[in-house]
């Protein structure tokens, strides 16, 4: 009889699963004016406190301040639910003050944020909305004012030092500035996630890694005003010699936005990125290396292939002189300056089987005097633009069955360069 008594306990225990902690009986409203942060922090302290489980918002919309996650938590916004960000910009400062004087985006609370945590999910079909309107008028006009002036304002999502996270089937959308930010964060899938915010609104990335490992970016659509995806490391990290590695990006759809990118923080080194299987429209650039003498590192290793591209400027952009991308622009006297640590290096990129239709340019590949883009194949490319693809300060490149058919001007175009197989491109193979 004890042992019958001790068996059922545990068919009990198995049987009861994962705790849900409902943010309506948590007392949260969901009728997108009332106020739910304190509803909703609560049913996230209380999935904390009780070792994880899985904290549910039913249809409706969730009106809130910032609020934090624990460990073991699943997050499920199901069918129709929406987290909508306050409108309130002194909601998101860490010291009360005028928003417009915050010295940088440091000085905000990220809409959702959690550090030092494993095992979280955020699922479902449900959106987490920044309202970002609020925020993107004063942030266009400081950018008219000085021309690349990033103006201080909250993140979307911040998960720093994390592993073992997962997004899966949920819609980001209308950050005040970027998006999804994953600081030293490692093992992260992103899948089958829609973000979106106005192709005019400043800043607004979709999804940034930053001195991440072993992070896959996949069946993603990105639409935004700033880079889809963008892959940094701003600083070293003591015992590795890549801050930032093994980083796939594979099935994504890129649409407003500047592309994919690498960059512009590469302090910390940035080793095999694998981006495959993505198609690209109307963005401002297709795939995307940038860096300058102030913030560059290594940056090795890396893949793309089976792209498509349709109207972007330019499709190809592997520059060590940060914020330029097209021919007209960077420095072409530029004597050389001693390396430092912070010398952008950029070596060992693979390019291949691409189709891409340019606005304007095919794009530029172009190293500093001192430290030249090294070994670089474009295998099997077909690029159409106004005009051609310009490779200066360049070491090892070889063009393999690339074409490159433009409407004025040489289709290639080379200064200091090294290029292998420049005599037979164009010709049809």
């Amino acid at each position: 009889m004890l042992f019958v008594w001790l068996f059922g306990i545990s068919l009990h225990a198995a049987d009861a699963g994962p705790k849900i902690f409902n943010v309506r009986e948590s007392g949260a409203k969901g009728d997108g004016t009332t106020p739910d942060t304190k509803a909703i922090q609560k049913a996230l302290d209380a999935c904390g406190k009780a070792g994880g489980g899985t904290v549910k918002f039913p249809r409706g919309t969730y009106y809130s301040k910032p609020v934090t996650v624990h460990t073991k938590t699943t997050v499920l916004l199901e069918a129709g639910a929406a987290l909508l960000a306050s409108t309130n910009q002194g909601d998101f400062m860490k010291v009360p003050g005028n928003w417009l004087q915050a010295k940088s985006g440091g000085d905000f609370i990220p809409f959702i944020s959690g550090n030092d945590l494993t095992n979280v999910t955020f699922t479902g079909q449900g959106t987490i909305d920044g309202n970002g309107a609020v925020w993107w008028e004063e942030a266009e006009k400081a950018r008219r004012k000085v021309s690349g002036y990033v103006l201080p304002r909250p993140r979307l999502i911040i998960f720093s030092r994390c592993k073992n996270l997962r997004l899966t089937g949920i819609k980001l959308a209308n950050s005040p500035s970027s998006h999804l930010l994953l600081q030293d964060c490692e093992d992260v899938t992103v899948e089958n996630v829609t973000i979106v915010a106005p192709a005019g609104a400043a800043n607004t990335d979709g999804i940034n890694p930053s001195n991440c490992r072993n992070v896959t970016i996949t069946h993603c659509t990105i639409d935004t005003g700033d880079d889809n995806i963008a892959i940094k490391s701003a600083s070293k990290v003591e015992g590795r010699q890549f801050a930032c590695e093994n980083i796939t990006v594979t099935d994504c759809d890129f649409l407003h936005g500047h592309g994919m990118a690498i960059g512009s923080a590469t302090v910390g080194g940035v080793h095999h990125v694998v981006v495959k299987n993505c198609r690209f429209e109307n963005t401002d650039n297709g795939l995307r290396i940038k860096s300058g003498r102030d913030r560059g590192g290594l940056v090795e290793d890396i893949s793309y292939s089976d792209i498509t591209m349709k109207n972007v400027h330019p499709a190809i952009s592997i520059v060590c002189y940060y914020q330029h991308s097209t021919n007209d622009k960077y420095p072409k006297n530029d004597p050389a300056q001693p390396i430092s640590e912070t010398t952008p290096i950029f070596r060992n990129v693979c390019i291949s089987n691409v189709t891409a239709t340019c606005t304007q340019d095919a794009g530029l590949i172009v190293g500093l005097p001192e430290s030249p883009v090294s070994n670089v194949v474009l295998e099997n490319v077909r690029i159409t633009a106004g005009t051609g693809l310009t490779i200066a300060n360049a070491r090892g490149i070889q063009l393999n069955n690339v074409e490159v058919s433009v409407k004025e001007g040489p289709p290639f175009t080379t200064e200091n360069a090294q290029v292998e197989g420049l005599e037979c491109a164009n010709k049809k193979q």
